[in-house]
């Protein structure tokens, strides 16, 4: 007796639980739609998530296509996303970040918080805080390109 015909039920098994796995997967929200159940419209991160990781004490990674620079409030403040943005989260509430930052006159300072408070974000770079509109994050901002590093390292 052939072994072919026995091994018809453990391929078909495999092929079940693959399309199971594969099911599951793309039924698990979005990056976009996780901001939008802790309270923050979709549009605080810009277009082009490759994915992201969010464990249960609320610590997260997102990853994305390529570094990211967009205006905020028209001709306002220029965000910066790097690659790689990490941090926690809770309800209303984005803290311990990295990968974000923001341009004021010459300087780039690093986004450590982002609080959502009735119709307001406010964004935290240390002490001070800058309040804007949710309405201006309805949308996902298109990156104006991907940045150039002018990190200069010396090997000594």
């Amino acid at each position: 007796m052939s072994l072919l015909p026995r091994t018809y039920p453990v391929i078909l098994l495999l092929l079940l639980i693959l399309h199971f796995a594969l099911s599951l997967a793309s039924d698990s929200p979005s990056a976009y739609e996780m901001l939008e159940r802790f309270g923050f419209p979709k549009g605080i991160l810009p277009e082009g998530v490759r994915s992201y990781n969010l464990v249960h004490d609320g610590g997260f990674e997102v990853l994305l296509s390529c570094d990211c620079e967009f205006r905020v409030d028209g001709d306002g403040f220029l965000l910066r996303y790097g690659k790689r943005i990490t941090g926690k989260v809770k309800s209303g509430q984005l803290k311990e970040l990295n990968g974000v930052s923001v341009k004021v006159l010459l300087v780039w300072f690093g986004i450590n918080e982002v609080v959502s408070s009735g119709t307001d974000l406010y964004f935290h770079v240390g002490p001070l805080s800058a309040s804007f509109p949710m309405s201006d994050f309805k949308e996902c901002p298109k990156c104006r390109g991907s940045r150039i590093s002018t990190d200069i390292v010396l090997d000594s």
